[in-house]
């Protein structure tokens, strides 16, 4: 399976498509029934689709799972979660033996049904509604299929049987090295806020001159710190992984280590040379910046 963040911005799938449907999550939870009705109708007057669901109990347990999946396509929390939601719907309609084709009218009857209501409820923009309600469906259709398709084919072929098991455990593997990272950035936190915490209360027993600056640099690498355990959490849920904020740590602790280095009257040389890694690593950090910049 590509990767949830290929596959999004392969169908241009902004923030504003997200903040789209988050606006229009109150009106589908309204009509949801609307939805699941149509498409229920759809199952009880169709030969084909009444074989795979052989009575109204398991029809009727269909439609509850259908109406819980319809309104998360609003929620707004399009990460990894939802992704492996994604593909567990696929494998699931692979096991019990369901047609792909079945999913395909599925979300056709479902895309129709939401068209109806917006063309009903809204018309101010209604087609940006329309077009971020297209890309969701479609992008839903992309990876149930797919999951479907790879489930499918793990059944002929044990050579990708094994690739699959391998890059699973590789993900697991690295989500748990993820893990370990946020719990040693949470410990370094607390170090520096210790730190912090021991250099204030030097200032309130009078040594106000002498740690005044090492304080205030203190304060900085808590800052820096706070960034990097937020752009962790972020990336592991999918987010963008931000170099930037590494070379901010850098950054910061050379500063730190020039006010320090000031207070204590060290050489001008090696004051100049502190100066000079800043300038340098201020510039590398504008570059990663605005490269990042450029790419969102």
């Amino acid at each position: 399976m590509r990767p949830f963040k290929e596959i999004k911005a392969n169908y241009y799938f902004t923030k504003e498509d997200e903040a789209r449907l988050i606006e229009l999550k109150p009106l589908m939870e309204k009509r949801a029934e609307k939805v699941v009705g149509a498409l229920y109708q759809w199952i009880i007057q169709t030969e084909s689709a009444k074989r795979v669901f052989k009575n109204e109990s398991l029809i009727k347990h269909v439609m509850r799972l259908v109406r819980t999946w319809f309104i998360a396509l609003f929620s707004g929390k399009y990460d990894n979660y939802f992704y492996d939601f994604l593909i567990r719907i696929g494998q699931r309609h692979e096991r019990v033996g369901v047609d792909p084709h079945f999913m395909t009218r599925a979300i056709n009857i479902i895309r129709n049904a939401c068209v109806d209501i917006l063309c009903e409820e809204i018309e101010k923009d209604r087609e940006k509604y329309i077009i971020s309600i297209n890309k969701i469906l479609d992008i839903n259709l992309d990876i149930i299929t797919s999951s479907y398709l790879e489930e499918e084919i793990k059944g002929y072929s044990p050579a990708y049987r094994i690739k699959i098991q391998l890059v699973r455990y590789g993900e697991i593997f690295s989500q748990l090295v993820s893990l370990v990272l946020i719990v040693g950035l949470s410990i370094l936190t607390f170090a520096v806020i210790y730190l912090c915490g021991k250099d204030i209360y030097e200032i309130l027993s009078g040594k106000l001159e002498q740690t005044i600056v090492t304080a205030l640099g203190s304060v900085l690498i808590l800052w820096v710190m706070l960034e990097l355990l937020n752009t962790e959490i972020a990336h592991l849920k999918g987010g963008k992984f931000r170099i930037s904020v590494f070379v901010g740590v850098a950054l910061v602790t050379v500063i730190r280590e020039t006010m320090i280095a000031t207070l204590k009257h060290e050489t001008i040389d090696f004051i100049i040379s502190l100066i000079a890694a800043i300038l340098i690593i201020g510039i590398v950090y504008w570059l990663v910046k605005r490269t990042e910049e450029e790419k969102r």
